[in-house]
């Protein structure tokens, strides 16, 4: 009987060790959030990348996680990056990174649903578009577009059909003419006139050349 117990308990030590060499899974960000951005190219998971998961906020739980590739021996590079702003467990903001480090996009959860609201494009830095789409359909309702890192322009899809039909230029911060498409062909057919000349309507059938 004495032998029996040594056995089983140097069986069960060695079990133990075992399973305390045994490395622990990769820590997964939550499942839904690759799904969320699917439609945005820059989050697509890339072969071979490796997540590493942080605890930011120190709640004792992942807030972060960090996704890199192999670029070389003893070298990786951050490809993306997601976080859960507010601890709910769900990702709240998705970054992306080009081959410099340069970030290039990021997409946010506005309304905690665990979908992006909000889109931002950069490039070499600058900020160049941000895409609205509450309550996020794969449809952007509004388009803002920046040059030199201030607002030029805004498309509006205000019916929901998918098409732009407003366009707004902005100079200098302030919001310069408004075109509206009336007729749903994509054009527009009157322009507003807003900076210096409040409700001045310059009101047309002739189409934008």
């Amino acid at each position: 009987m004495r032998r029996v117990l040594i056995l089983t308990a140097g069986l069960l030590a060695t079990a133990c060790a075992h399973a305390a060499r045994t490395p622990a899974p990769p820590p997964a960000a939550p499942p839904e959030s690759a799904a969320a951005v699917s439609s945005i190219p820059e989050f697509a998971p890339r072969p071979g990348e490796k997540v590493t998961a942080f605890d930011v906020s120190g709640r004792g739980k992942p807030d972060l996680w960090r996704y890199s590739i192999l670029v070389q021996e003893g070298q990786e590079r951050v490809i993306r990056k997601e976080r859960d702003l507010n601890g709910d467990g769900k990702v709240d903001l998705w970054e992306a990174y080009d081959d410099q480090g340069n970030l290039v996009k990021q997409a946010y959860d506005l309304d905690f649903d665990g979908k992006p609201d909000l889109v931002i494009t950069y490039e070499k830095g600058q900020l160049v578009r941000k895409e609205y789409a509450p309550g996020f359909d794969g449809m952007a309702r509004t388009i803002a577009f920046y040059e030199n890192g201030k607002l030029v322009r805004k498309e509006r899809d205000t019916r929901g059909t998918g098409k732009i039909d407003t366009w707004e230029y902005y100079e200098n911060g302030e919001l310069d003419r408004v075109g509206v498409d009336l007729d749903g062909d994509g054009q527009v057919d009157r322009w507003e006139k807003r900076k210096g000349a409040e409700g001045d309507a310059a009101a047309g059938g002739e189409k934008e050349k």
